[in-house]
């Protein structure tokens, strides 16, 4: 990583543009940005890698007086992951899953959250990043390997 006045810059892996929204990203474009929790830190959220599954997209937004549900549509695959009431982060935003209609779900957003990170200047049809709970990955991976399958 080099930091330079103005921001910084850093190299990005095959891995991490194939599987996330980095490869379409331009100069000035937004990002999140944001410190990781040191592990002697109070726990107080869900539990967030960094690492990306793959890309969705937004497929609605709903303003609803102060807050803001939007929709979003993921690979197929992913989609036995999702819960509601679960956990999921979108371009590193932890949030909770409102309610899941097949590979789509909704999340309701608060007006600091849209001032805050990226999600306040997407649009419907915008690529996001989707990072799937981590609890639930290994839960499947230990099934799998329990019942014969991984």
């Amino acid at each position: 990583i080099t930091i330079e006045d103005l921001g910084f810059s850093a190299d990005i892996s095959q891995e991490t543009l194939a599987r996330t929204t980095f490869s379409k990203i331009r100069p000035g474009d937004h990002v999140n940005l944001e410190r990781p929790m040191k592990s002697s830190d109070r726990f107080g959220g869900h539990l967030v890698t960094g690492h990306v599954d793959a890309t969705g997209h937004i497929r609605g937004i709903l303003r609803r007086g102060d807050m803001t549900i939007f929709t979003f549509e993921i690979p197929k695959d992913l989609a036995p992951h999702l819960v509601p009431k679960g956990s999921i982060a979108i371009d590193g935003i932890s949030l909770t899953i409102n309610d899941v209609q097949g590979n789509r779900f909704t999340v309701t957003l608060i007006p600091h959250t849209l001032k805050m990170t990226t999600l306040g200047f997407k649009r419907i049809g915008h690529m996001v990043n989707i990072e799937m709970d981590i609890i639930g990955k290994y839960v499947e991976k230990f099934i799998s390997l329990y019942m014969g399958r991984g």
